[in-house]
């Protein structure tokens, strides 16, 4: 039995149900601005990449639902892309920065979505993932109403987010304000490796 999609049938009002307050933590925690792409991955509707849209080049929404991309190509200067994140339809080192804002607790394989983020990261990026802290008790009455719904969500604390990046070239720390946690997570450039 495949699984309902959610997505397209509250895509119209997700933006009006959970506007963006403030993009000013996630400006800081991925260094920007930016000269280069940044790729919104689960972006649905982009009302993240909309409120970050001056800060690079270009940014590209990934999502899986056609529902939530609908929405996206409403907004000016966004690419809307349709692509599951544990394999992302992007070449190797393509993006100065990713995001993932609230969106890795659907993902149905955590670690192949943190390899791809990893895959499409240029040397010297930086990603940067948003979800609600799963230690907080809203978050977990949020968790079990999700799985009521069917919702395949699987919350990770901070640091098991920040554990499925393995690779000697990574630099990471967690940031945590209110119901919030940001794993940041940097990949150093190739000459500082050698």
């Amino acid at each position: 039995m495949p699984w309902p999609d959610h997505f397209s049938i509250i895509a119209p009002f997700y933006d009006r149900a959970l506007p963006i307050k403030d993009a000013r933590l996630l400006i800081d925690f991925a260094n920007l601005p930016v000269s280069g792409a940044v790729l919104d991955a689960g972006g649905g509707t982009g009302r993240v990449s909309q409120a970050i849209r001056e800060q690079a080049s270009r940014v590209v929404v990934a999502d899986m639902s056609l529902g939530m991309l609908q929405q996206t190509r409403t907004k000016n200067q966004l690419l809307p892309v349709q692509s599951i994140t544990e394999n992302l339809s992007f070449m190797d080192e393509t993006f100065e920065r990713v995001i993932m804002v609230d969106a890795m607790h659907h993902v149905i394989n955590h670690q192949e979505t943190a390899n791809e983020l990893w895959r499409v990261l240029k040397p010297g990026g930086r990603i940067v993932i948003e979800e609600p802290n799963i230690r907080k008790l809203g978050v977990k009455i949020i968790a079990l109403l999700e799985k009521f719904l069917l919702m395949r969500s699987h919350f990770l604390s901070p640091e098991s987010i920040q554990s499925l990046f393995g690779e000697p070239s990574v630099v990471s720390w967690i940031e945590e304000d209110g119901f919030n946690a940001w794993v940041i997570v940097e990949k150093q450039a190739k000459e500082k490796l050698e």
